[in-house]
């Protein structure tokens, strides 16, 4: 039970219930800054509940680690799509009731206004987030890399490269790079000679790879000179090219997307104030302005005629996100259902091939 405060007015001692705070995990770095200031910000001033961040690498990992050793110090959390699934499925998340979603301004309901899948039973989408490839223009003067096949050409675009320690992306990548058309990337990945194309077209560049496991790694490697391309989440790009004047290119061929949202894990201490925060920050005026500080869409249809400018600049945002038409050709939707089954297995295969 939540503790009273008192409120002494003309009419005497009032007791009210005090605001607990909501413990938002988030990711850190350019994303996590959006989520605090599109949502946490916005969301404590509005209502007067207390909203305090923390970041993880994968907030996934230790949602799973405090639910299954029953000490719950989240209560709302950022998560990539297919964790979101996993959890929900293995029991570790509340369920999420739609009829709490804010409708649009015009009065569409929240169901109809989220595109496709960005609401499930446990998970409601904030972003849809990509990764891309990148480079730093000031290392190619003349050609400038443009494709996933050029990637992985080492003798054309010398220098190091820097991808996502883990296979999910990096497979997708690999078949494209080796002349996979992205609309039957999964099709050809569901079969073992697939994968085997996959692997073999990695061990290509496997020695010429710098493993990241924080999305804020690849922007600082290629800021470091340690390596001239990039496989890296496209917000995080963005904020360092454009935040920092850093001469950072992206490559949108063969761009894989995904949303990300919030989950509450099972337990958690504050439940009816994570609920309203995740009602609250997944209305669209919020989503939207979360799409002006970190070049991620909004999965919201009515959102996207709300982003603006750039946060602090006269530029549009719409240029630079992954759901603008022309990004998306030749762009790959992550397939859930592919990597809920297949995830383990793959990441098996794939450390120990690293280790190989």
């Amino acid at each position: 039970m939540k503790k009273t405060l008192a409120l002494t007015t003309a009419l005497g001692l009032i007791a009210l219930p005090a605001l607990a705070d909501v413990n938002l995990l988030s990711w850190g770095g350019a994303y996590g800054n959006s989520h605090l200031e599109a949502y946490a910000k916005p969301f404590e001033a509005e209502t007067g509940i207390k909203v305090t961040m923390a970041d993880a690498d994968n907030p996934a990992t230790p949602i799973k680690a405090m639910v299954e050793a029953g000490n719950v110090t989240t209560d709302v959390a950022s998560v990539e799509y297919a964790d979101a699934v996993r959890l929900c499925d293995e029991g570790l998340l509340e369920t999420i009731d739609p009829a709490i979603l804010v409708a649009a301004e015009d009065g569409t309901a929240a169901a109809d206004d989220f595109i496709e899948g960005a609401v499930t039973e446990c998970f409601v989408a904030t972003d849809v987030y990509s990764m891309v490839l990148a480079f730093d223009d000031s290392k190619f003067p003349d050609a400038k890399p443009a494709t996933p096949a050029d990637f992985f050409d080492l003798q054309k675009f010398p220098g190091k490269r820097t991808m996502r320690k883990g296979a999910k992306f990096n497979l997708e990548l690999a078949l494209m790079a080796d002349g996979v058309p992205a609309a039957e990337v999964y099709e050809v990945l569901g079969t073992p000679e697939g994968v085997d194309r996959a692997f073999a077209k990695l061990d290509t560049i496997k020695d010429d790879v710098i493993w990241w496991e924080a999305g804020a790694q690849p922007p600082q490697l290629l800021a470091d000179g340690e390596v001239v391309m990039a496989y890296a989440f496209n917000g995080r790009i963005f904020s360092a090219a454009q935040g920092e004047g850093k001469p950072f290119e992206i490559i949108w061929d063969g761009q894989i997307y995904e949303m990300e949202g919030w989950v509450v894990p099972k337990g958690a201490a504050n439940l009816e104030d994570a609920m309203k925060f995740v009602a609250w920050t997944t209305s669209p005026a919020p989503q939207a302005r979360a799409a002006e500080f970190i070049s991620y869409g909004p999965p919201r249809k009515s959102a996207a005629a709300l982003v603006g400018n750039i946060e602090g600049t006269d530029q549009p945002m719409g240029p630079h996100l992954p759901t603008t038409a022309a990004n998306m050709t030749n762009a790959l939707a992550s397939n859930l259902e592919f990597w809920v089954d297949r995830d383990a297995e793959l990441n098996e295969r794939f450390n120990s091939w690293l280790a190989s």
